[in-house]
C-alpha cells in the first residue's frame, strides 16, 4: 500500500508540471496529512511482528530443552496461518508424533523419562507420546530441596512378550523397539513375559588375590520361569558350599524383573581354593553356565612379581567391614 501511495503522488506531481509547461496555472496538491504518513509505517510494523511461516520453524530434534526455547522464539505471540504443505516431516519419532502448539504440523513426542508440560495448554517441553502421560517425579530427595520434575511415564508397567520372542518391561518399550525397526513388524505376542531358557546377563569375572584375603564371585541370570543358580568348582558335580565352612553362597531376586542374582564368597583364601568356578543356571526349559578363574598367590609369589601390595586391606579395616553387605 505504501508503494502505491508514493507512485500516486509522483503521478500527480508530474501531471501538474506538465500542465504548467503548457501555460496553465500550476496548482500543487496539498501535502498529505500526518495520518496518511503514519499508515504505511503502521503496516510495516505489523509485517515485522507477524510470526514466521510454519516452514521457518526449527525441525524437531532429540534435544527437547533447546527445542522448547526455539519453539517459543519461532511461534512468537501467535500462530501463523496453517499450511500443512510447508510442514517438515519429523523422523525417528520413537514415542510417536503429536501436533504442535498451533495444531498444524506434526512433531516428535517426548519419550519416557523426558521432561513434559503438566499443563495441557502449555507447550514448552512438549507432549508425551502414545501410552505415555506426564507425571511429577517424586523420586528425588525432597528433604534436600530437590524439586519434583514433570516427566513422561508409561501408563502401564506390565511386562509383555513380543513377537520377536523377547520380554519387554512394558508396552512403551515394545513400541519404541517397533518404531526403531519398522521392517520387523514387531507386535505383542501375549501379555506377560516370554518363556525362555536362562540367560546370564552378568557373568562372574576372573579374580586373583593373596592368601588370607576374601573374594566374591557374582552372577546375574534372566529367565522365565525363574531360574535357580548353583556354583560348582573344577567340573565337580557337588554344589558349593558343601561342608566347607569358609565358602558360602547367597541368592536374591533382581536387580531387574525376572532376574536372580547369586554370589559365591570364599573367606581367607588358600592355595587349594585356586581353580575354575562355574555359575550354573537352570529352569524347566534349559540351563546355561559361565566360568571364572580364581588365582591365589602367596606373599612370596606376590613379591616376586614386583607388584606393590597397595591393594591389600589392613586387618583393622577388614575387621570393621565384617557383617556389612557386599555392596
Amino acid at each position: 500500500m505504501f508503494v502505491v501511495l508514493v507512485r500516486a503522488g509522483c503521478r500527480q506531481r508530474a501531471d501538474a508540471l506538465s500542465a504548467g509547461s503548457q501555460g496553465f496555472p500550476v496548482i500543487m496538491p496539498p501535502p498529505p496529512p500526518a495520518a496518511a504518513l503514519a499508515l504505511p509505517l503502521l503496516l510495516l510494523l505489523l509485517v515485522v511482528r507477524t510470526p514466521p511461516p510454519t516452514s521457518a520453524r526449527p525441525s524437531p530434534g532429540p534435544d527437547y530443552l533447546r527445542r522448547g526455547w526455539l519453539r517459543l522464539l519461532a511461534e512468537g505471540e501467535g500462530c501463523a496461518p496453517c499450511r500443512p504443505e510447508e510442514c517438515a516431516a519429523p523422523r525417528g519419532c520413537l514415542a510417536g508424533r503429536v501436533r504442535d502448539a498451533c495444531g498444524c504440523c506434526w512433531e516428535c513426542a517426548n519419550l519416557e523419562g523426558q521432561l513434559c508440560d503438566l499443563d495441557p495448554s502449555a507447550h514448552f517441553y512438549g507432549r508425551c507420546g502414545e501410552q505415555l502421560e506426564c507425571r511429577l517425579d517424586a523420586g528425588g530427595d525432597l528433604s534436600r530441596g530437590e524439586v519434583p520434575e514433570p516427566l513422561c511415564a508409561c501408563s502401564s508397567q506390565r511386562p509383555l512378550c513380543g513377537s520377536d520372542g523377547r520380554t519387554y518391561a512394558q508396552i512403551c518399550r515394545l513400541q519404541e523397539a517397533a518404531r526403531a525397526q519398522p521392517d520387523a513388524n514387531l507386535t505383542v505376542a501375549h501379555p506377560g513375559p516370554c518363556e525362555s531358557e536362562p540367560q546370564i546377563v552378568s557373568q562372574p569375572h576372573d579374580i586373583w588375590n593373596v592368601t588370607g584375603q576374601d573374594v566374591i564371585f557374582g552372577c546375574e541370570v534372566f529367565a522365565y520361569p525363574m531360574a535357580s543358580i548353583e556354583w560348582r568348582k573344577d567340573g565337580l558335580d557337588i554344589p558349593l558350599p558343601g561342608d566347607d565352612p569358609h565358602i558360602s553362597v547367597q541368592f536374591r531376586g533382581g536387580p531387574q524383573r525376572f532376574e536372580v542374582t547369586g554370589w559365591l564368597q570364599i573367606q581367607d583364601v588358600r592355595p587349594s581354593d585356586e581353580g575354575v568356578y562355574r555359575c550354573l543356571a537352570r529352569n524347566s526349559l534349559g540351563q546355561t553356565e559361565a566360568p571364572a578363574t580364581l588365582t591365589v598367590l602367596t606373599p612370596d609369589q606376590l613379591n616376586s612379581t614386583g607388584i606393590p601390595q597397595l591393594s591389600l586391606v589392613p586387618e583393622e579395616e577388614a575387621e570393621s567391614e565384617e557383617g556389612e553387605d557386599y555392596y
